[in-house]
C-alpha cells in the first residue's frame, strides 16, 4: 500500500499528547462489539448470536466482520457450524476469519511486492473460506453477510469482474445499500484489482443518488476519489486532482448528502465515512469543513483512510483535528 505526504502547509507538530485520545477501536462506536468480543473470548457461540441477531443486517454484517478479526477462532467456529449447519452467523464469521488469516498471509501490499509463496498460501485459505460460504449460502442465501464475504474472496482469488458483478447483485437484490458490500465492490472496481476510474466513478456516485439523502453511500463518492488520488504518482498531481473543479464539487454535493444533511445519523458505518471527509476536506485545505466532520467524531478513527499518510493512522486523525478544530475556535 502507497502512503502518501500532507502538502507544506499541513507539516504541523503533533496534537499535545494532554488532547483527547484517538481511538481506532470501533468498540468506541458501536458497544456491541465489546460484546461480541466478550462472548467470543468466553467460547459463548449463544451470546455472540444474541448480540449480532438484535442489529440490522450492515450492523450484523460488521459485528460479524470485526469478530472475525480475533485470534484463534477457526476451532471454535467449525464445531458450531459442524453441529448446526445452518448457522449462517457462524458460517459468515468462519468465511471471514479464513479469509483474514489469508490476507494477513498476502499483506496489503501491491501485488509487485508479494512473493509467490505468499500469493499460494493467500488463495489456499481463500478457496478454503469460499467452501465454507458456499456451504453457508446452500442453506442460507438470503443472508447479506455470506454475500459480503465472497466479494472479498471473488477479489483476492481475482474471479474476473463478471463473477464479482454477479455476487454483487445477488447481495444488492437482498439489500440495495449494504454498504459493508459496497465497499468490497467499490475496492474491486479500483485500477489496482484490475478495475478502471470509468467503472468506479460513475458507480459511486449512482450507488450515492439511490440512497435516501442523508445516507451513507455518499462516502463511497469521497472513498473513490481518495483511492484515485492515492494511485496517482506524485504529490502534486494528486492534490491538484482533488482540486479538480468538477472532484471537488463532487466531494462536496457528497458531504451534503450525507454528513452534513439534516437526516444523517449514526448507523453502523458511519465513523469510517466521517473520517474520509475529514481526510480529504484537510487535503484540500478547507479547515471549516474539516472542523465540521471532526467536531462530529470526536475522538472516533479509523484506519483508513488515515493509514494511506504517513506517519500512522493516530497521529495523522490527531494532526489534522488538532489544525481544523483550532482553526475554528474549537480547541487551544
Amino acid at each position: 500500500m502507497g502512503h502518501r505526504k500532507w502538502s507544506d502547509s499541513f507539516m504541523l507538530p503533533r496534537m499535545s499528547d494532554t488532547a483527547t485520545a484517538a481511538t481506532l477501536d470501533p468498540a468506541a462506536a458501536y458497544p456491541e462489539v465489546n460484546a461480541v468480543r466478550a462472548a467470543l473470548a468466553a467460547r459463548d457461540w449463544a451470546g455472540v448470536r444474541r448480540v449480532v441477531d438484535a442489529a440490522s443486517p450492515v450492523g450484523r454484517t460488521m459485528l460479524l466482520r470485526i469478530g472475525a478479526d480475533s485470534d484463534d477462532l477457526e476451532d471454535l467456529l467449525r464445531y458450531v457450524v459442524l453441529t448446526d449447519p445452518d448457522d449462517s452467523g457462524a458460517a459468515a464469521m468462519l468465511g471471514m476469519h479464513l479469509i483474514r488469516i489469508g490476507w494477513g498471509i498476502r499483506s496489503g501490499a501491491r501485488a509487485q511486492h508479494v512473493s509467490s509463496e505468499q500469493f499460494s498460501t493467500f488463495h489456499d485459505w481463500l478457496r478454503r473460506a469460499e467452501v465454507v460460504l458456499l456451504d453457508g449460502l446452500a442453506r442460507h442465501p438470503a443472508d447479506p453477510a455470506l454475500w459480503t464475504a465472497r466479494l472479498i474472496s471473488a477479489r483476492g482469488l481475482e474471479m474476473g469482474l463478471a463473477e464479482t458483478r454477479r455476487r454483487y447483485h445477488k447481495l444488492a437484490a437482498l439489500d440495495p445499500h449494504h454498504l459493508p458490500g459496497q465497499i468490497q465492490f467499490l475496492q474491486r472496481l479500483c485500477p489496482k484489482w484490475s478495475g478502471s476510474w470509468e467503472l468506479l466513478h460513475p458507480w459511486c456516485r449512482e450507488a450515492m443518488l439511490a440512497a435516501p439523502p442523508g445516507a451513507l453511500q455518499a462516502g463511497l463518492v469521497v472513498e473513490g476519489h481518495i483511492e484515485h488520488w492515492l494511485d496517482l504518482d506524485g504529490d502534486e498531481p494528486s492534490l491538484r486532482y482533488l482540486q479538480d473543479g468538477p472532484v471537488r464539487a463532487e466531494i462536496y454535493e457528497a458531504a451534503q448528502r450525507s454528513v452534513w444533511h439534516p437526516d444523517f445519523r449514526r448507523d453502523p458505518g458511519w465513523v469510517q465515512v466521517a473520517n474520509g471527509f475529514a481526510m480529504v476536506f484537510g487535503l484540500l485545505d478547507d479547515q471549516r469543513a474539516a472542523a465540521s466532520v471532526f467536531a462530529m467524531l470526536g475522538n472516533l478513527a479509523t484506519e483508513l483512510p488515515w493509514g494511506y499518510l504517513q506517519g500512522g493512522a493516530l497521529d495523522n486523525f490527531n494532526t489534522r483535528r488538532h489544525w481544523a478544530l483550532a482553526g475554528a475556535g474549537g480547541e487551544t
